[in-house]
């Protein structure tokens, strides 16, 4: 039913990086929260892609990286949903040995080199997730039982102390678990099952990230401006008439301004004026920079000099990413 949304997260991560110079002193932070980012998708897509390769003999359809609209917002990584019952699955991907703690619930992780880390445990995410689901199908008043389980994307992830009342599974085991699951109790018929299903997906709200300046405290000044090429990832290109154009690698690119427009709102605020256009761009045409801004079809504030724009990420986080090759 839903597969994972593009993460402006990871994105917004990527391109700061590319436009901080060599020695900024917030670029080991910055890696070290994309490596965490890019492997806590890379565990999602695993059970994503096992999921994939199986099926069910009874109605079921799964929901990955899903945030139901309610009164508190939260994220489940993955959601099965049968007429019987509901499965929440919280995936880790998370290197080393790890003992799951009860008692202050916590998730410790040791490396290879002896080092100890302390994450908030998975079991009381998992709980929570639950118990706002339940909290969920309550307000359309459906009354389901809500399973779940801890996911450890790959078996080379080591547990010296298992959760003592949780669920710990592989990617391979869902299958079964979720077939081994009992199915008592009021089933819902054919009808509410789907429009259960449809009400979650219209529910979703897609995760939008701080600006990266703003999460991690860096002046603006510290990011280079420029237009970005697509095809070398270097960041200068020209405006031509009609097109842009890479003075590194003569690659042409006609919306190239809207890429890194997108750059501009993930990595230094939500609004852009049209002075704040010409210098990102690195344009001096007044009229140009309306054109542009008027094309990428933006809300906007104000009128004349006091003119605002104002992007939708909501909508930009259901596209593709942009690539920047480092």
């Amino acid at each position: 039913m839903k597969n994972r949304d593009h993460s402006l997260k990871l994105e917004g991560l990527v391109a700061a990086q590319s436009r901080l110079s060599a020695g900024h002193s917030i670029l080991p932070v910055l890696a070290a929260n994309r490596f965490s980012v890019e492997a806590g998708i890379g565990g999602e897509e695993r059970v994503a892609e096992v999921l994939r390769k199986h099926s069910f003999s009874f109605n079921h359809h799964i929901f990955h990286d899903l945030s139901p609209s309610s009164n508190e917002k939260f994220q489940m990584d993955t959601v099965s949903l049968t007429p019987w019952y509901g499965v929440v699955l919280e995936v880790k991907n998370i290197g080393g040995v790890l003992e799951f703690k009860d008692n202050p619930p916590q998730l410790i992780r040791t490396k290879d080199d002896g080092h100890k880390d302390g994450f908030e445990s998975p079991v009381v995410q998992l709980e929570r997730n639950r118990d706002l689901l339940t909290d969920w199908l309550h307000c359309r008043n459906i009354r389901l039982p809500i399973y779940g389980a801890v996911v450890l994307a790959y078996p080379k992830q080591i547990v010296a102390v298992p959760p003592i009342n949780t669920k710990l599974l592989f990617p391979n085991l869902i299958p079964s678990f979720i077939r081994g699951l009992p199915q008592q109790g009021k089933k819902l018929e054919l009808d509410t099952f789907q429009w259960l299903s449809a009400e979650l997906l219209q529910s979703h709200q897609p995760f939008i990230p701080k600006p990266i300046s703003e999460a991690y405290g860096i002046p603006l000044k510290d990011f280079k401006p420029g237009v970005r090429c697509g095809s070398c990832g270097r960041i200068g290109m020209l405006k031509l008439p009609r097109t842009w154009f890479c003075p590194f690698c003569e690659a042409t690119d006609h919306l190239a301004h809207e890429r890194n427009l997108r750059e501009w709102f993930l990595i230094f605020k939500r609004t852009i004026t049209n002075r704040e256009c010409r210098e990102f761009l690195g344009i001096d045409d007044i009229q140009l920079a309306k054109r542009i801004l008027t094309s990428m079809d933006l809300q906007s504030t104000g009128t004349f000099r006091n003119k605002t724009y104002v992007i939708k990420l909501s909508d930009v986080s259901k596209k593709g990413n942009i690539i920047i090759r480092q």
